[in-house]
């Protein structure tokens, strides 16, 4: 994540894994949410934290999940079924339940069909929100498989030459492992920026770089500006930015991740709602098993190889190294676990006021 997100030295505290994962499992819990189901949200939650991708960890969503379970949005106890299946595939209906916490399930499903006929492809409709989708690409290639996993969901982002949002930030991943290499793991929305960013940013101070919004008429804004105060969401530009620069590639990909989503898993994409997010969360899983393409130990072998040629790529001037996706993740993992995981001391206050709210533990600093 770029610098600009992250919370300046002076305003972050930091938090040991364990503890934070306790806190928040117990918050779920106080909003009715099952104690095996609450420990799976944490999980989701803070192993996103020690990834470094604040976007998607407690200081953005635990506070969205809270306000939902409150107002009824989400359902703390979904009965989700099955709506079709067959050998490699299955559709749920998630009952509007959170995706972080049905996720697993579905990506289970999906690889326990690949272990069987080579493929396997889960999805998900009338869900709540899925968190970061590399989470669950992550849950299938850890088990010998290529993981992939996407979501859809609202109207916030812009088609090119567009004046009204069309769509979600429609978020890709995927995810494979070597043998030795840090896990290959790529998680990105296929708009210009993630929407929760505009939250990190208005709490760090940071202005929105050029091409990342249009203004009211959908003319990107090619100049540094800071975080609207309002309507936001509604005018992010697909990834790209401009045309020039390639949007068209950004929203072919939100068209494919609808396709995926929310066609296949036989609901509607977010442009054909009446009110915000009225079809809710449409989300994708599937799992590639490798042994039914070619000999583990041979992929593994040459992912190690491709990940190892790219990391020591020599860099372009002005640059220390070349990353591939997931080794800053990775890296910043170790050092999160090893030193703590750094959160705004705004979000500090907020646990804090959770603790005197729901009687929650008291998140400790270290």
């Amino acid at each position: 994540m770029l610098e600009r997100f992250k919370p300046k030295t002076d305003d972050a505290k930091r938090v040991s894994y364990e503890n934070l994962r306790i806190v928040a499992a117990a918050i779920f819990e106080k909003m009715g949410v099952s104690s095996n189901d609450a420990e799976e949200a944490a999980d989701v939650l803070t192993m996103t934290d020690l990834r470094g991708v604040e976007t998607h960890g407690v200081s953005n969503m635990l506070p969205a999940y809270i306000e939902q379970y409150r107002k009824g949005e989400i359902n703390p106890n979904p009965s989700w079924k099955l709506e079709r299946e067959t050998a490699g595939t299955a559709v749920i209906n998630a009952d509007r339940g959170l995706g972080i916490i049905l996720g697993r399930h579905a990506m289970n499903m999906a690889i326990n069909k690949a272990k069987d006929v080579g493929v396997g492809i889960v999805t998900m409709n009338n869900a709540g929100h899925l968190g970061a989708v590399g989470h669950f690409s992550m849950i299938a290639a850890e088990q010998d498989m290529v993981g992939m996993c996407a979501t859809a969901a609202g109207t916030g982002v812009l088609p090119t030459f567009g004046a009204e949002a069309r769509f979600g930030t429609n978020p890709i991943s995927i995810a494979a492992l070597g043998k030795n290499e840090p896990p290959l793991l790529f998680d990105a929305a296929t708009s210009q920026i993630a929407g929760n960013k505009f939250i990190l940013a208005r709490r760090v101070g940071s202005n929105l770089l050029p091409g990342w919004i249009a203004d009211s008429e959908g003319t990107p804004i090619l100049e540094e500006t800071p975080v609207p105060e309002n309507n936001w969401y509604g005018s992010i530009l697909p990834l790209g930015g401009t045309r020039e620069n390639g949007s068209h590639k950004g929203y072919g990909l939100m068209i494919m991740v609808e396709v995926l989503g929310a066609l296949l898993s036989d609901s509607v994409p977010g442009m054909f709602d009446t009110e915000d997010f009225e079809s809710g969360y449409k989300h994708y899983f599937a799992a590639y098993n490798i042994a039914a393409f070619t000999e583990v130990d041979r992929f593994k072998n040459s992912m190690d190889k491709m990940l190892k040629t790219l990391r020591e790529t020599n860099p372009a001037p002005n640059h220390d190294r070349v990353l591939y996706p997931g080794l800053a993740e990775y890296e910043e993992e170790q050092d999160r676990r090893a030193n703590g995981i750094p959160l705004h001391k705004e979000v500090v206050d907020w646990f804090g006021n959770m603790v005197k709210e729901l009687g929650v533990p008291q998140l400790k600093t270290m």
